[in-house]
């Protein structure tokens, strides 16, 4: 009988860890329709091993740890998300000119605090998922999106310089300085030279404002440190004017495309998301950026352009302030008339940041759309806090894919 046993062990054919799989306990997989379907997997990559073909995708439905799951969320992290950061920083700023000092810092500290962990998962996504980054940066639809960082950068900087904090806000500068020139080369070749001709047209939409945007938050960053920059005075105001003309010469060449692809191509409801309000913002930021550099330091460069820049102000000004209803009403007929659901997504952010982004030469109105902006943000911070939520708690499923041999 012991002979008969061993004969039977030696005999006993070898299971491959696939098929080792699908004899595992239960506890494994989330359900027994689940095991099926990862049975029939395993049977199609087998019978296609046997016909000489490579091994397809194997799908299988695991319960993913922790550790994971983080992973897949800095994966997917949507490059837009750091406006965020410009949203609450910009609030932040607005409390601290009126005087509500505790709002204003409970603010700031959302806002370091998000940046912080934004940058680190980041720096992670380069590092991790480089091709996923580049796949983003090549994207007419969200590419431009990483100029979030840029902004948030400078909105960071500004309301650390309105604590009197020296040192670091010049240091913010610097970066968001050598990121926007970065990306402001690299990701219009990447954007035009992945997708030409209509293809590029049909992916046109509201964060590609954002580019201006951050421009012209460099200007309002160079122009608040001006003043106290000493010998770098100069510079820092030549900086100032070059990135508000850049700025505003994007806004205009962005708006006329815009206009074309709505005029050829529609622009269906499903589309019409929040961050079209970033078509507000960016003319907004413009205001106030053409506000700062008036009020700069007397340099050369300032002395020549202060009229001018004055002029496109108040030009500006008008334009934002007949956007507004406009928007409004593209948001009633987009949820209300045509049914697309309302449901928190990250571009909400960009919503939130044009309407705290205060008109200088209306202090008053600033000053009550701050209040409309705090109420927003308070929403919006509510939706995405209930959202990360249901994510972590809701099951997700992992992808595994055999090597071919």
């Amino acid at each position: 009988m012991q002979q008969v046993a061993s004969s039977r062990r030696l005999h006993r054919p070898t299971l491959s860890p696939l098929t080792r799989r699908i004899n595992d306990p239960p506890g494994r997989f989330a359900a027994g329709a689940d095991r099926l379907a990862f049975a029939h997997t395993v049977l199609r990559c087998t019978l296609n091993r046997h016909a000489g073909r490579s091994p397809t995708v194997e799908s299988r439905f695991v319960t993913e740890h922790p550790e994971s799951r983080l992973a897949a969320a800095v994966h997917h992290l949507q490059p837009g998300y750091f406006a965020l950061v410009m949203a609450t920083g910009i609030i932040s700023l607005g409390f601290h000119l009126r005087g509500f000092d505790t709002v204003s810092m409970v603010l700031l500290v959302i806002t370091a605090a998000a940046y912080a962990v934004l940058v680190v998962m980041l720096v992670w996504r380069l590092i991790r998922y480089p091709r996923a980054v580049l796949t983003d940066l090549a994207s007419p639809h969200n590419g431009f999106a990483f100029f979030t960082f840029v902004a948030g950068t400078n909105v960071l900087g500004a309301r650390l310089a309105a604590e009197g904090i020296g040192t670091l806000p010049a240091v913010l500068l610097g970066v968001s300085f050598a990121a926007w020139l970065f990306l402001g080369y690299a990701i219009p070749a990447l954007v035009v030279g992945k997708h030409p001709g209509d293809d590029l047209l049909r992916g046109l939409n509201g964060t590609w404002f954002v580019w201006p945007v951050a421009s012209q938050s460099v200007a309002v960053m160079a122009a608040g440190l001006q003043q106290t920059a000493g010998g770098m005075a100069d510079a820092l105001s030549i900086l100032a004017i070059l990135s508000w003309g850049i700025g505003i010469m994007l806004y205009g060449i962005i708006g006329t495309a815009l206009v074309i692809r709505i005029l050829t191509r529609g622009i269906p409801p499903e589309q019409w998301g929040p961050p079209y309000w970033v078509m507000m913002g960016a003319g907004a930021i413009s205001v106030l950026a053409g506000s700062r550099i008036v009020e700069m330091d007397a340099t050369p460069m300032v002395e020549v352009m202060r009229a001018p820049v004055a002029a496109a102000a108040v030009v500006f000004w008008a334009f934002c302030t007949w956007l507004i209803p406009a928007l409004f009403g593209i948001g009633y007929w987009r949820h209300f008339m045509c049914g697309v659901p309302l449901r928190y997504e990250p571009g909400f952010w960009s919503m939130i940041f044009p309407l705290a982004d205060e008109l200088p030469l209306v202090g008053w109105i600033g000053g009550h759309f701050l209040w409309v902006a705090l109420t927003a943000w308070l929403i919006v911070f509510v939706a995405m806090g209930v959202d990360l939520f249901r994510a972590a708690r809701s099951p997700r499923t992992q992808d595994v894919t055999s090597t071919p041999k």
